[in-house]
């Protein structure tokens, strides 16, 4: 699989750290019971098809959001963080 990185242009997925979805999970409060944790910690959405995805390209140090398909692994769009939406 190969990324558009912002900055560097098309590279090679090895370049780049997986991070996880670009959806955020809300942490549970620091008094929440076990089966709370346990969800926040382990279960995790595995959706087929488009998905928004956070990765890190180590060279240039900078974190992408990356718009993929999951089923057919077509890459739909990258931005940096920090570009406007």
């Amino acid at each position: 699989m190969r990324l558009t990185c912002p900055c560097c242009g098309m590279r090679d997925r090895r370049e780049f750290t997986y991070f996880g979805a670009a959806d955020f999970l809300a942490r549970p409060d620091q008094d929440a019971g076990p089966e709370a944790w346990d969800n926040y910690l382990h279960l995790r959405d595995n959706p087929a098809g488009i998905t928004r995805d956070l990765w890190y390209h180590d060279p240039c140090q900078s974190w992408i959001e990356v718009t993929r398909d999951t089923v057919t692994h077509a890459i739909h769009a990258t931005r940096a963080l920090g570009d406007a939406a």
